[in-house]
């Protein structure tokens, strides 16, 4: 059953994805009031030290309703590798709000589901993995103009099966 709900999920985010790119390629072809309220952003992150790798992709885009509230949707894939010891691979996507409290404060709230694939070289003690896992980060940061700079907050954060190593991350977000 749960092997079921995986795939559902996957194949949401994969239509999601596609989606993404089809508005995206129809809005470079058209200047329409709805296009002129898109921006687009995203993170990229790099890690790397003594056997370890990680890189991630993450764009995004919101849709700003007015000057202080906007919606919208994000991708993430990343890939880990740990020297003699795993690989991983992880994509997903999310749906992000941000609301801008006075123009320096911006507060979001974003959730996110990841599905992680980890397959360790040597499978004794631990047996390779394929799950997913959600995230909900409420967050608030400073910020000047299209960058953002805060912490957020996984109110679901499972320390067993998530991504990230504390419930608590700081996140540099741009927008243009």
């Amino acid at each position: 059953m749960q092997k079921k709900y995986a795939f559902q999920n996957k194949m949401i985010f994969i239509i999601l994805l596609l989606l993404l790119f089809k508005i995206d390629a129809t809005a470079q072809n058209q200047n329409t009031p709805f296009w002129s309220n898109v921006r687009i952003g995203g993170g990229i992150g790099l890690s790397f030290g003594d056997g370890f790798f990680s890189g991630t992709l993450a764009p995004s885009a919101v849709y700003d309703f007015d000057e202080n509230f906007s919606l919208g949707l994000g991708l993430n894939g990343t890939y880990n590798s740990s020297e003699n010891f795993y690989t991983a691979t992880i994509f997903g996507g999310s749906i992000l709000a941000l609301y801008n409290v006075i123009p320096q404060l911006q507060v979001s709230a974003e959730f996110e589901e990841l599905f992680v694939n980890r397959n360790y070289e040597n499978s004794q003690p631990f047996l390779d993995e394929s799950y997913s896992t959600p995230a909900l980060f409420l967050g608030a940061g400073f910020r000047q103009k299209n960058i953002t700079f805060g912490v957020r907050y996984d109110a679901l954060y499972n320390e067993n099966k998530s991504i990230y190593a504390s419930s608590f991350s700081p996140f540099v977000r741009v927008y243009f």
